[in-house]
């Protein structure tokens, strides 16, 4: 009725004949005369040439169709960019369908309003061709890792929405039961008890991109409210049959999607106290090529108060010998803006004399020592970040990455995939000082029981993992905890006792005596991968309907006052 041809199917074979088309005006040129309509569908724009009295009252974004005849472009008109670009439809008949309003901002800039106004009018920002191919790309994705899936030998499997309260590290969404007073659902942070049951129920290989809810603040890499990931679990599985599948996945998906170079498999492996003594930061961004080295045993009794008893961590970085004083005068305030007293540096000249305020602090018999640790260079600029081990290596990092960015020193034609392993289990909480769980309390502690039974638990590693990409955590993982013994011991050093964990994971802590098998897996985030694959700033630019940074939804309200009656029914009184 409104369309006999789509945009895509329009070729040189049916030029002269009449068919009928629609979709959006996007735009109106006037050429004495003769208007042309440039008319958009889903992805593609298609010329229509009209007569002024055809289109009097038609206005931009309004909905049309045309019936015309199908023509080729003249020569000098012809726009290759676009897949109509050699067509056009002399019209014949326009009928409006739907007028739009005055807009309130333009289609094509609405990247540049304020992101209040485009979620409030989120339905004419997903028009713009740049966020609309975002979720155009967004569905490829998900279908892409679907078929990949089962063709890895994966079931997929939907678990609960409704679900119960679990201690994994974020804040719960709750909702009130009507039929039981006083008592909540949750929303699931993420589908791991329901993924780990269902490898004792005898399924060898699960996934689903599932949808994960979590009471926790925004920031441009996380979306506040929920998010989605690729869920996969395998039984009788360990950790490196996880990688490989993790690593089979992500790299065909970011080589089919992008035309970055992609880490060759098998993608490297840092252990986290490596990442971080190397990079500063258990989420390295490999592009970078700058690396952080220890030198304390270079200044130990050197006299330099700003390095006595302290941990010294240096960073090289090449060619930067000529850089102005303002370079280092802005680099030691950027220092001082992330907590740290300052910061030192020597140069090193083209013919190898070392200079700088640092370099007296140097024995001479340490410094042969220092060339080789630092891989001191001609006209190279090492600095110095010096303080107490807890911090020294988040500054280090900070400082590295921002040198990166200000001397343009990262690969932006690629995508670095590593994979960090080895995170500690437990780590003791800075205001209670209770021992806790460091990240998923459902780990394989390396040891099993033997390590919790006897070592300090501080020192106890699990079987967990991450993968990152471009300093951006895509996914972590762990090989699970599937023995009741293990488990009860586990969770005993966090504080619970045997009643706390048959009171909040009953159903696992039963499964597990019943012939559980060993079993592992991970979850790569929908979102930052399809960040990662637009160059988007915010993960927002890839979500149809995604809440604002105070987890709003300004198109629909929420969240919206309910009714007296609607509190009533599952028994909640508002207290101001």
């Amino acid at each position: 009725m409104y369309r006999d041809c789509r945009f895509i199917k329009i070729s040189k074979d049916i030029v002269g004949k009449e068919i009928k088309v629609a979709g959006w005006v996007a735009n109106i040129r006037d050429h004495g005369g003769v208007k042309f309509i440039d008319l958009r569908n889903e992805s593609e724009i298609l010329q229509i040439v009209a007569h002024e009295d055809q289109i009097k009252n038609v206005s931009k974004e309004s909905t049309i169709s045309v019936i015309g005849i199908l023509n080729f472009r003249s020569p000098e008109t012809v726009n290759l960019k676009i897949l109509t670009g050699k067509f056009e439809v002399l019209a014949k008949e326009i009928n409006i369908l739907g007028l739009c309003s005055p807009l309130p901002f333009e289609i094509n800039e609405s990247q540049f309003v304020k992101e209040e106004l485009r979620l409030k009018y989120r339905f004419l920002d997903l028009r713009n061709p740049k966020i609309h191919d975002n979720i155009l790309l967004r569905s490829e994705v998900m279908h892409f890792l679907r078929c990949k899936m089962h063709e890895l030998g994966f079931v997929e499997i939907q678990t609960p929405i409704l679900s119960a309260s679990s201690p994994e590290g974020a804040r719960d969404y709750l909702i009130p039961s009507r039929k039981y007073k006083s008592k909540f659902y949750a929303l699931p942070q993420a589908p791991q008890i329901f993924k780990q049951l269902l490898m004792v129920s005898g399924f060898d290989r699960y996934f689903q991109i599932a949808p994960c809810f979590r009471d926790e603040d925004s920031r441009s890499d996380r979306s506040p409210g929920e998010f989605y990931q690729l869920d996969f679990e395998m039984a009788f599985a360990h950790q490196e049959d996880v990688f490989d599948v993790g690593e089979q996945i992500l790299s065909q998906l970011f080589l089919k999607f992008s035309n970055k170079s992609v880490t060759s498999l098998p993608f490297p492996r840092l252990s986290c106290k490596q990442a971080i003594e190397k990079y500063g930061t258990d989420k390295p961004d490999l592009r970078n090529p700058l690396v952080i080295v220890d030198v304390s045993e270079i200044f130990k009794n050197s006299g330099f108060k700003a390095f006595d008893g302290k941990t010294v961590k240096a960073i090289k970085v090449p060619k930067a010998f000529n850089q102005p004083r303002s370079f280092f005068d802005k680099f030691s305030s950027f220092a001082q803006e992330i907590g740290m007293n300052g910061l030192g540096y020597i140069k090193i000249s083209p013919d190898n004399q070392i200079s700088g305020p640092i370099e007296k602090f140097i024995p001479k018999e340490k410094y042969e020592d220092f060339i080789k640790i630092t891989d001191a260079s001609p006209s190279s600029v090492i600095f110095f970040i010096s303080d107490d081990n807890k911090k020294v290596c988040s500054f280090a990092g900070q400082i590295r990455q921002e040198l990166a960015k200000r001397l343009d020193l990262v690969e932006k034609n690629k995508f670095e995939f590593c994979y960090i392993t080895d995170f500690n289990m437990y780590e003791r909480d800075e205001e209670t000082g209770k021992i806790v769980f460091v990240h998923n309390p459902f780990s394989m502690p390396q040891g099993g029981l033997e390590s919790l039974e006897n070592m300090n638990p501080l020192k106890i590693l699990a079987y967990q993992y991450d993968i990152i990409c471009n300093g951006v955590e895509l996914s972590s993982g762990a090989v699970r905890n599937h023995d009741p013994k293990i488990m009860l011991k586990a969770f005993e050093i966090a504080g619970y006792t045997e009643e706390d964990i048959l009171s909040k994971f009953s159903s696992l802590y039963k499964a597990f005596a019943y012939g559980a098998p060993p079993h592992a897996g991970m979850a790569p985030g929908l979102d930052r991968i399809l960040m990662l694959l637009t160059d988007s700033e915010s993960i927002r630019e890839v979500i149809a309907f995604p809440l604002n940074s105070n987890a709003q939804d300004l198109l629909l309200g929420a969240p919206t006052q309910i009714s007296e009656e609607q509190l009533r029914e599952v028994h909640i009184k508002i207290r101001d």
